[in-house]
């Protein structure tokens, strides 16, 4: 990784990357205890993790000075009759990588089924690259077919009296060097794992640019999901219609919310409760950030914003005869103590003013720019915009 810190507690989205895999994990309710192997010195870091973003059922165990050892530590957390911990042996154990944080609950659920089966069993996916064996001289010796073999990957899940019955086994040789645990159930349990095609996102954070490619992926996911809340006004109603229909034509998925913030607030709690992260609010009747103050208090009370982001875009229409620029937008100014205020609740407040000229042309103009700059706003959920009034 090339870091000083360890890569598992590395910020993706500002948030440890190892959160990001308990989340994954914690989402699938078949899943009744995690039991997470931590360096001694990472101990006090992990449990402000689990605290500060509100994991449940986490259990920390000592890691060992190896991969395996770490795993075997955290068997012996689940086994029966252990002091200190009120975990129950569970039928089927699941070993996951915690830099692997985009498992989902159907490749999950395959291994599970598959271990309860055969009593062993692991993702896998195609090789990329094709195997070598190089000689004592680094000479090419020979080389794999890459059609006939897989690479193995993480989740892996087992019959736990299997797995554990293993590790008991192991000598210091296969603690201290092996990395295959259905290697290890073959070896001392004679059971032959059933392999499940994994899917594209099974891959792990092993380097530098893996974080990029992760907070990437994040971003586009919690980007598909966007809230316009509206301030109806019959005159307007053309103007902002059109607005909606050019962010329809960008973005992924668009709910509409009409109405003022105090009648629409039930709507708007159901919507954070299906992990909404972006939202639009566009002032039409009023002037100055009224709604916008109503909807961040929303969203401030909801406590969405522990685990992503959220962004807020206070969207208002100046009139180019009607009010000056230079008037509209210092009643606006006070965005930036609010936009202050915010971040550190993990809201990313921005505003945006589009001119309203009286040609039809020029309008459909600033409007299709006014949705891009939404779009990148909330793609790219830049911090360093925070606070800011853009003009389109």
């Amino acid at each position: 990784m090339g870091v000083c810190t360890p890569k598992q507690f590395c910020p993706v989205l500002e948030r440890p990357l190892i959160s990001h895999t308990l989340q994954a994990l914690e989402r699938v309710c078949w899943i009744k205890d995690i039991v997470v192997a931590v360096t001694g010195e990472n101990m006090e870091t992990m449990n402000g993790i689990i605290k500060k973003y509100q994991h449940k059922c986490v259990s920390l165990v000592e890691a060992g000075v190896t991969r395996h050892r770490s795993i075997f530590n955290g068997l012996k957390a689940l086994a029966e009759g252990q002091p200190n911990f009120k975990l129950s042996k569970p039928e089927v154990v699941i070993i996951h990588d915690a830099v692997r944080p985009f498992v989902e609950e159907d490749v999950l659920f395959k291994v599970v089924v598959a271990a309860k089966e055969h009593g062993a069993s692991g993702a896998i996916r195609p090789l990329v690259s094709t195997v070598v064996s190089p000689s004592a001289d680094g000479s090419l010796d020979h080389s794999l077919e890459r059609a006939k073999h897989r690479a193995s990957e993480m989740p892996q899940a087992f019959l736990f009296d299997v797995i554990y019955g293993a590790y008991q086994q192991c000598n210091d040789y296969d603690l201290d060097f092996g990395t295959e645990c259905l290697q290890l159930a073959l070896k001392y349990s004679q059971t032959k794992a059933k392999l499940v095609e994994g899917s594209p996102d099974l891959w792990k954070v092993t380097y530098k640019r893996d974080l990029y490619a992760a907070e990437s992926i994040i971003k586009e996911r919690i980007s598909q999901q966007i809230c316009v809340v509206v301030d109806t006004n019959d005159h307007e109603e053309h103007v902002v219609g059109l607005l909606e229909k050019m962010l329809k034509n960008q973005l992924y998925h668009i709910r509409i919310t009409p109405g003022p913030l105090c009648l629409a607030g039930g709507e708007i709690e159901q919507i954070i409760l299906q992990q909404c992260y972006s939202f639009v609010c566009i002032n039409v009747m009023t002037s100055d950030l009224q709604e916008t103050v109503k909807l961040l208090n929303i969203l401030e009370k909801s406590n969405i914003s522990i685990l992503y982001p959220v962004v807020v875009i206070s969207v208002h229409f100046l009139k180019c005869k009607a009010v000056p620029i230079g008037q509209k937008m210092e009643s606006l100014m006070r965005i930036r103590e609010y936009a202050k205020e915010m971040k550190r609740r993990n809201i990313f407040l921005f505003g945006l003013l589009i001119q309203y000229p009286q040609d039809k042309q020029n309008l459909e103009e600033n409007l299709q720019q006014g949705a891009t700059i939404i779009t990148a706003l909330i793609k790219e959920r830049n911090s360093g915009l925070i606070g800011q009034l853009l003009i389109a």
